[in-house]
């Protein structure tokens, strides 16, 4: 687990860098910033970090060991932060095959 205090770009950098190319950035629009990592091993973020660039392998639910994603692998994405009175904003679910 891991927040965006471990962000390397704040958010009004991320932005900046993306509108500065003239691509159009609009009220309402979802800007992703990529893989959030911590310096912790509780903290990795991608499939990449927590098997240390596929060299432990990772235990799956089914008892299965993977590396990386192979083809027909379904990715799920979620995402939601909490406010300053507990109230919670998301996104909902993302997920690709």
């Amino acid at each position: 687990r891991t927040n965006a205090k471990t962000l390397y770009w704040s958010p009004s950098q991320m932005v900046t860098q993306h509108t500065l190319t003239g691509c159009n950035l609009r009220p309402g629009d979802l800007l992703g910033t990529g893989t959030v990592s911590g310096s912790e091993a509780g903290s990795y973020g991608s499939m990449l970090e927590l098997s240390w660039s596929g060299a432990q392998p990772l235990q799956m639910p089914d008892g299965t060991q993977r590396s990386f994603l192979e083809d027909g692998d379904t990715v799920v994405l979620r995402g939601s932060a909490r406010g300053a009175h507990g109230e919670r904003i998301g996104f909902g679910e993302c997920s690709g095959t």
